[in-house]
């Protein structure tokens, strides 16, 4: 039995989640703990997601403020759990992506892992994404295999689908390997457009989505981008969708209610999903949900209606709270590369083979 912990955040940047688990012959999440990001944090990490002045700086200074945070929610939550450093075997630390773009041979993921090490006092596995990429993956989607291990049941053909910032499939089918790949926008765009125009962070329950109506005009516009006609292996980040992105389109276009754009952005999220998984799936019988997207009943409801015949629910369904999948996730990564166990698919990704993935920061 060894105990581990999973710190992530996700291209939402609304704040950092920490899973505590115990890892014996299946994982099993112990207790969490959530940590909002704040406001000068999240507006930093967002503008180095785009080019701009002093930007090594400034991403140096950004990752320690991470750390920082990290370091106080991860202590917060071993107090809690009457807990020391010696107790934890080592922490999978995401990092924060801050850009994405494997076609160039790169990937980065700032979070300091020496002084996360520094701070807690336990050994840090970090830095999953860029051995896949080396191998000329596109270190994206890391999960698949962790979804395989926690959601197959060797009986049922499942998608697993984690809808963040942006949305990943994870295709889980009876003796086949498992399969995943980047849809497009999870959150992004209708989290963009809602701070934009009422100054909300999110859309709850995705009401705002639900009183207007998606406009085909415009749907089409967005859906005309190639990255939706593009097959796996496939991944993608804010360096494509943004709002800029949406507003070039918009500008084109007559002008439309802002409850109308909301609808059509969910619109396309929901279309690009249920598309993606009927082209790479033939059948499925579960689709089972996890991240903030689990939580949008608008959108939830819409990949019911446009896939009638399969089971849509959040992981909860299973057992496994849909907020904390993406936090176990990295902690079991770790565990795999203190284990040397290969934990990228190049079926998913298409690397050249099974790596191992992690960089080990001692205690």
């Amino acid at each position: 039995m060894a105990r581990y912990l999973g710190v992530m955040s996700g291209t939402s940047l609304d704040g950092l989640d920490i899973a505590l688990v115990e890892q014996t012959d299946r994982l099993r999440l112990l207790d969490t703990h959530y940590i909002p990001m704040p406001g000068s944090l999240r507006r930093e990490l967002l503008a180095l997601c785009s080019s701009g002045p002093d930007e090594l700086a400034r991403a140096a200074l950004a990752e320690n403020g991470w750390v920082e945070l990290a370091a106080t929610g991860i202590n917060a939550l071993l107090v809690r759990n009457s807990l020391g450093p010696a107790d934890i075997r080592a922490v999978g630390s995401h990092g924060q992506t801050v850009r994405h773009e494997p076609a160039r041979g790169f990937t980065i993921q700032i979070g300091n892992p020496a002084l996360l090490a520094e701070l807690t006092g336990i050994t840090v596995v970090s830095d999953f994404r860029r051995r896949d990429v080396a191998a000329g993956g596109q270190g994206a989607p890391l999960v698949p295999a962790f979804h395989e291990s926690l959601f197959g049941d060797g009986l049922n053909h499942r998608a697993v689908l984690n809808v963040g910032g942006f949305s990943n499939l994870s295709l889980i089918e009876p003796g086949k390997p498992v399969h995943g790949f980047d849809c497009g926008p999870g959150n992004v765009l209708m989290d963009a457009w809602i701070h934009l125009q009422r100054g909300d962070s999110f859309d709850r329950d995705g009401a705002w989505a639900a009183s207007g109506i998606p406009q085909r005009r415009l749907l089409d516009t967005l859906f005309a981008d190639p990255f939706f006609a593009t097959r796996g292996p496939k991944s993608t980040g804010r360096e494509l969708f943004n709002l800029s992105w949406l507003q070039s389109h918009l500008a084109r276009l007559p002008r439309f209610k802002p409850e109308d754009v909301q609808a059509t952005l969910l619109e396309l999220t929901a279309r690009s999903i249920i598309d993606a998984l009927r082209t790479a799936q033939g059948r499925t019988d579960d689709l089972l949900v996890c991240g903030g997207g689990a939580h949008n009943l608008q959108l939830m409801h819409r990949l019911a209606e446009l896939l009638p015949g399969t089971r849509v629910c959040s992981t909860q369904a299973l057992g496994i709270d849909p907020d904390w999948v993406e936090a176990m996730a990295f902690a079991w990564l770790a565990h795999c590369c203190l284990e040397g166990i290969p934990t990228n698919r190049p079926s998913v990704t298409g690397a050249k083979g099974l790596r191992v993935l992690g960089a080990i920061y001692p205690a």
